[in-house]
């Protein structure tokens, strides 16, 4: 990888990560009304660098947000915990696991069923108790000094969201039903825009799996054969 490509990966990590810190830090001390319809356009905000957390994470388990190994690691596993509690490692395994076997009984990402049954199966695969007590009790924490309001609206709710975002625009459309290529995936009509609100850029789901080691910031100027152009 490039040093100059290397910097700008970083630099686009922390910039995610940062945006969301700067957020919820806000949105914590915030004194809203629920009759405030900034309240909900704040919530789908939010919503959006959850999601970004997620694919930063998800970048760093292709190694595309530094080629120092260690500070993509530590990348990954600050990203995931921001997000929900996740282990980077069992996230990194099944997400491996998804590139190799996709579409197959081994992908953990896979389901034959329809959108709720595919998602509650994509969501058991993932979550894991220790992940839900963990959550429980840093949501206990935070509100001996947070409303609890402010954190249902703004930390509970935009992360339950964003699985849906991740799981719709990130697994289930471009994986369901029949395909004609050996990645069993497809991409959404090509409007950068709605590619970058909707799942930064990840509906561009074939030439993800085309090119796995393009990070997300320009997955939007991959084209199919990316890889075999490496």
């Amino acid at each position: 990888m490039p040093k100059s490509l290397s910097n700008t990966g970083l630099f686009i990590a922390l910039l995610v990560i940062g945006c969301w810190v700067a957020s919820i830090v806000l949105l914590m001390r915030w004194h809203f009304s629920f009759a405030n319809p900034l309240v909900y356009l704040l919530v789908l905000v939010q919503m959006h660098l959850y999601t970004g957390l997620f694919i930063t994470a998800h970048d760093a388990m292709h190694g595309t947000v530094s080629p120092n190994r260690t500070l993509n690691n530590l990348t990954g596993y600050i990203c995931t915990f921001l997000y929900a509690s996740f282990w980077y490692p069992k996230l990194y395994t099944k997400h491996h696991q998804h590139h190799s076997h996709v579409h197959t009984a081994d992908d953990p990402d896979y389901h034959e069923g329809g959108f709720w049954s595919w998602y509650v199966r994509f969501i058991r695969n993932y979550l894991s108790v220790w992940q839900i007590v963990v959550m429980a009790i840093v949501f206990n924490i935070l509100k001996l000094w947070i409303p609890q309001p402010n954190l249902i609206m703004f930390w509970v709710v935009p992360s339950l969201l964003s699985t849906l975002q991740l799981f719709y625009f990130g697994t289930y459309q471009p994986h369901k039903g029949e395909h004609d290529n050996p990645y069993f995936a497809r991409s959404q009509r090509r409007n950068h825009v709605a590619a970058f609100l909707s799942c930064y850029f990840f509906g561009y789901h074939y030439e993800h799996h085309d090119a796995p080691w393009v990070p997300w910031w320009k997955l939007w100027r991959a084209l199919p054969g990316a890889e075999s152009k490496k």
